[in-house]
């Protein structure tokens, strides 16, 4: 017995060091632009493993040996994915650029470690979910697939720092508008920045041990000064500008109205799908040159297209009004779509977005109304609708008073949202926040086209975290609760998306989502017992959950299912009885289980179910059956203890009065 707890106490420390480095790496979130990509990624795919160690830390279930092993070897690699991690965040900006072969090299090796200790685990042998397992195996195949690619740092932030790098050590004279692109591109713009940069340089030379750090530190010291000294002139340049001097200067330019690329005042500040905005004409150039990137985020764009930015459009013309400035010449609307819309719709676009940009509330009504339906036509509409510009506008109209216009503009976005790609576009625009105050405060209408809107973006997995963060969640519950049947439909699925994600199960539950479900579950003739089921299955995985359904008395409920459900509901109901008989209240379940008549509808299940079905029954089987064992091993041992004459005195005194 000793010996089995010694190895219990092994196995959650085990999992207890991977769940912190997991929560170290999240909380590393500012990288530096050269491997900003790939950092991320690799940040991404490791925290899509907290939900096995959360069900491993729940679970009562001993963790064989061989796995313990595993997952030993899964600490070493996320070890060495916290160290490359910290390093792209705080160390040497210069080094990640300039040393690019070894960390690049550093990158594969780190991804051929987590995969190669990913792979060495049983995931069978594990008592976590179906859905958690999923998810493990699809990080393993992105580790898979990403150890053999090796995809190149920015080329022309290493091929400017490099023609600098390798002139000479003295760095002669260099081009001050060369320096300001490094600078910018480095984020080595302020004080504080070169201070860390210089900082991190000399940590490379301390981690030397006392050898000679060679000619490479000693020239990035050189270059970063030439930096530096740059940066400082400039500051100290406008810090000695008199009052005088001051009044007979241009007005200082707003960052957000300069172009990333140009650093000029953009004239058609236009929208790229990674959400950045650049000046239309600067680009156009980047693209045409065969870049297929963000110049900014250097993250690969998913489409070429173009959106104008209307709002910062209009920004930038009060701005030059009110600080007597030319104001930039105002293009046409860029109606240069690839989309196959019919001619007359395509002449319709330019004029409904100035309408809906209209400070007169008929005519943004009107506009909101006709793209809703252009919208819900057909997929090329729903293209040249969102290249031209329009989700922006319609999300600011996602706050207005008007009802009806409120209700257009939610079912535009829903139906503009049917195309893939807009899906980015929408959750780029912060149309979110709008859509959850339309779930909370629209027309009935409007708040179940506003769920339907989130259920379609959640398809999405990086969007999941995005609209759980928003408090879309509470929302959906109100409306899973009040709404008519296609409105808890859209809750419903809306719900289920979000909590695919493990983070969004808590929020779930204190939302009361648990008691809404039990609701449902209880009335067939409302038609919502499947998506109940459903729910609840991915619920009962997380602490709260389980917690929560065994507060509602789900065990008879789910005991039904099991014996008269329909095929996937008999599942469902396995797996969130399965779950609840495995944490702190397993006895009370169990017994709760068996006084039902599980017994007969499990092993009906396990012969003639679907092959998940048969799984969990399966599972469920066994755990009752080593529950079982265990209660006549005590009382047997109970009885060495008791006098025959008392036996009986002490049986009877399990007899339950009513209370």
């Amino acid at each position: 017995m000793e010996e089995e707890e010694a190895g219990g106490g092994a196995a959650m420390a085990v999992v207890e060091r991977l769940v912190k480095s997991v929560a170290e790496i999240s909380a590393i979130s500012d990288f530096g632009q050269a491997y900003k990509k790939e950092l991320c990624n690799l940040s991404r795919r490791i925290k899509l493993l907290a939900p096995m160690f959360d069900e491993l830390i729940d679970s009562k279930v001993p963790i064989p040996v061989d796995v313990l092993r595993s997952l030993a070897s899964l600490q070493a690699a996320l070890n060495s994915a916290l160290d490359l991690l910290r390093f792209g965040s705080e160390g040497s900006k210069l080094f990640m650029v300039l040393e690019r072969d070894k960390n690049m090299k550093r990158f594969q090796d780190v991804t051929v470690q987590l995969e190669q200790a990913l792979g060495g685990i049983s995931l069978e042998k594990l008592d976590i979910s179906d859905e958690v397992r999923e998810q493990v195996e699809l990080v393993h195949a992105q580790l898979q697939r990403a150890k053999d690619r090796v995809h190149m740092p920015d080329v022309e932030l290493y091929n400017d720092l490099a023609s600098i790098y390798n002139k000479s050590t003295d760095l002669p004279s260099i081009d001050p508008s060369l320096l300001h692109k490094l600078a910018d591109k480095l984020q080595l713009m302020s004080i504080s920045d070169l201070k860390q940069e210089s900082l991190a340089l000399h940590e490379l030379v301390a981690a030397s041990d006392g050898r000679d750090p060679g000619e490479n530190i000693e020239k990035m010291s050189m270059l970063l000064k030439k930096i530096k000294d740059f940066v400082l002139t400039n500051n100290l340049e406008m810090s000695t500008t008199t009052d005088d001097d001051a009044k007979h200067l241009a007005p200082v330019i707003p960052d957000d109205f300069r172009c990333p690329i140009s650093l000029e005042l953009m004239e058609d500040p236009v929208i790229v799908a990674s959400g950045q905005t650049y000046e239309r004409r600067c680009i156009k150039k980047w693209l045409e040159g065969g870049h297929d990137t963000c110049p900014k985020t250097q993250l690969k764009l998913p489409n070429m297209s173009l959106t104008t930015n209307y709002v910062l459009r209009s920004l930038i013309s009060q701005w030059c009004e009110a600080n007597g400035v030319e104001c930039p010449k105002r293009p046409s609307l860029p109606i240069s779509l690839t989309s196959a819309c019919s001619s007359s719709e395509h002449n319709n676009v330019d004029s409904l977005l100035l309408k809906l940009s209209s400070p007169n509330p008929d005519e943004q009504r009107s506009a909101a109304g006709e793209l809703r339906l252009l919208a819900k036509r057909n997929s090329d509409n729903r293209i040249c609708i969102a290249e031209a510009g329009a989700i922006p506008l319609l999300a600011g109209l996602l706050l207005t008073v008007d009802t009806c216009t409120q209700e257009h503009a939610v079912t535009a976005l829903l139906n503009l949202s049917i195309y893939e790609e807009n899906k980015a576009r929408i959750i780029s625009s912060g149309a979110v926040p709008g859509i959850v105050h339309v779930l909370r405060n629209g027309s009935m209408e409007a708040r179940e086209n506003a769920a339907a809107t989130i259920f379609s973006l959640s398809v999405v997995d990086e969007n999941k975290v995005t609209i759980g963060a928003t408090g879309a969640i509470p929302a959906l519950v109100s409306l899973l609760s009040v709404g008519s049947p296609r409105g808890k439909k859209d809750a419903a699925t809306a719900l289920f998306n979000l909590c695919i994600y493990q983070g969004n199960k808590g929020k779930a539950v204190r939302a009361g989502l648990v008691p809404t479900l039990m609701v449902l579950l209880r009335d067939p003739a409302g038609g919502m017992v499947d998506e109940a089921l459903a729910i609840l299955a991915i619920l009962s995985n997380h602490h709260e959950g389980k917690a929560a359904i065994g507060a509602a008395k789900a065990v008879p409920m789910l005991v039904d299912v099991i014996r008269s459900g329909s095929p996937r509901n008999r599942e469902n109901a396995a797996a969130v009885l399965l779950h609840l008989c495995g944490g702190e209240q397993l006895q009370h379940h169990i017994e709760q289980a068996q006084e039902c008549g599980v017994m007969g509808p499990l092993l009906e299940l396990a012969s003639n179910g679907t092959e998940r079905g048969k799984r969990k029954a399966n599972q469920l089987l066994e755990r009752m059956s080593r529950f079982l064992d265990r209660q006549k091993q005590f009382e047997a041992q109970a009885e060495v203890f008791i006098a025959p004459g008392e036996q009986s005195g002490f049986l009877g005194s399990t007899t339950f009065s009513g209370h």
